[in-house]
């Protein structure tokens, strides 16, 4: 089977309070191609909206088989997945696991492309890095934010 297309994604996410009014940022790009997305929610934490941004980037390819490389400054999803923590939890079906129902979702995603993640720190002049806090900083403030539906259904 060809590999498909490379693609770097960049992600971010954030969280005014945790749990507060929270957002993503997405920023991805493929050669000359460049995209980005953002939304915002009521409600959420800051580790959601890092595991979100990087589903929302996944699942915006249009490719299978795409050749990712995910940059994040989120050792909670990088983490999770290069030191295969995520695996033993999926073996224990999540228990006591928090955002089961986002971890499940990327798993869906995750399986479908060739992923690598690299850890970046945060707030350190990486331009596409900053970008992605920017949106999420500004998604998290604006009008109308959605419901995290996943996250009030953990909390009832």
């Amino acid at each position: 089977m060809a590999a498909g297309p490379r693609i770097i994604i960049y992600t971010d996410g954030a969280a005014r309070g945790n749990p507060g009014p929270g957002g993503y940022g997405v920023v991805l790009m493929s050669g000359q191609h460049r995209k980005e997305l953002s939304d915002g929610f009521e409600l959420t934490t800051n580790n959601r909206m890092e595991l979100l941004a990087v589903i929302i980037g996944l699942e915006a390819l249009k490719v299978p088989g795409s050749q990712v490389t995910i940059y994040s400054d989120s050792k909670y999803v990088v983490d999770a997945v290069e030191k295969r923590w995520l695996w033993d939890w999926v073996k224990k079906r999540f228990k006591g696991k928090k955002n089961a129902d986002l971890w499940q979702r990327f798993i869906q995603i995750y399986n479908k492309h060739s992923v690598r993640f690299v850890w970046v720190k945060g707030h350190a002049n990486i331009p596409e890095n900053e970008r992605c806090d920017q949106l999420a900083v500004e998604a998290s403030m604006a009008p109308g934010l959605k419901k995290d539906l996943g996250y009030l259904q953990a909390q009832a």
